[in-house]
């Protein structure tokens, strides 16, 4: 039987692959498995290039400029973001983000907006890096708020590629950017760690999760994302869209109707593409 062990988030630490981006722990020592108390991100020093034994493993990290600060004042972000703010003089801009906006868990105003979605782009990157965006949609709350530190999406049958989670696989940093097109125009970013949970599993931890699904759009498993950032996205350039009623085909496999050969990439030469046998 699953246990609330299936959801110990407590992935390993950076590999040298790692983004360098530093987060608050996953659980503290004593707590809870769920304990939803806010804690303060830290930094943790980046490693200077000569002490990296294997440069093809992955990119070089820059050095934080904000590392050596202390421990009272470390900011959330990467040494990166660190880095270019300090070249390009928006360190206090900045930091008066980072301390008026980003969180390290969900709010009670922010679980409100994430139950209120049906639409959420999510970017993945696999072990060396290279990225994929997707987008993920259903009826308003098919993103469950499963605490002030654990989300969860619904992975559905598709066309069996499985890019994201062929990533997360690999290298479980996950963002998540979720935006009110309609009413508010106002977006909220949602940065973790996640890991896949077959849909049984998941639910014999959380059995109150939705069960009410359209035909063909039951959840074959989860995305389980644990939150270490969570941040608006102001309105200034976010578009007033109407949504329009239509009939959806969910889980159907007619290429016409998933939109066929709609950018005619069908037939173009790659260099993937199963050569044909010749016949005389």
């Amino acid at each position: 039987m699953a246990t609330a062990e299936l959801l110990d988030l407590e992935l390993a630490d950076s590999s040298p692959r790692d983004s360098g981006r530093t987060r608050s722990e996953s659980s503290r020592e004593g707590g809870s498995r769920y304990d939803d108390g806010p804690t303060r991100p830290t930094l943790r020093p980046v490693r200077p290039q000569e002490s990296i034994p294997d440069q093809s493993v992955g990119p070089h990290r820059p050095e934080d400029p904000f590392a050596a600060e202390e421990e009272h004042s470390a900011l959330p972000g990467s040494a990166g973001e660190h880095l270019l703010q300090s070249a390009y003089d928006t360190e206090r801009r900045a930091r008066k983000f980072y301390e008026d906006q980003v969180l390290d868990h969900l709010n009670e105003r922010m679980k409100e907006f994430v139950r209120s979605m049906s639409m959420a782009f999510i970017a993945t990157a696999d072990g060396h890096g290279e990225c994929d965006s997707s987008l993920r949609a259903g009826p308003e709350g098919f993103i469950e708020v499963l605490g002030d530190r654990h989300v969860a999406y619904p992975e559905y049958r598709g066309n069996g590629v499985m890019a994201s989670l062929g990533n997360i696989s690999e290298n479980p940093h996950v963002g998540i950017l979720l935006v009110d097109f309609v009413d508010a125009l106002i977006g909220l970013h949602v940065n973790g760690k996640a890991r896949i949970l077959e849909d049984a599993d998941l639910r014999a931890i959380h059995p109150g999760l939705r069960s009410d699904f359209e035909r063909g759009r039951k959840p074959e498993r989860w995305v389980v994302v644990q939150v270490e950032e969570a941040y608006i996205h102001c309105r200034k350039h976010i578009p007033r869209m109407a949504p329009v009623s239509r009939n959806r085909a969910w889980g159907t496999d007619d290429v016409k109707r998933k939109g066929g050969d709609y950018f005619a990439a069908k037939g173009t030469p790659r260099p993937w593409h199963r050569t044909q046998p010749q016949h005389d």
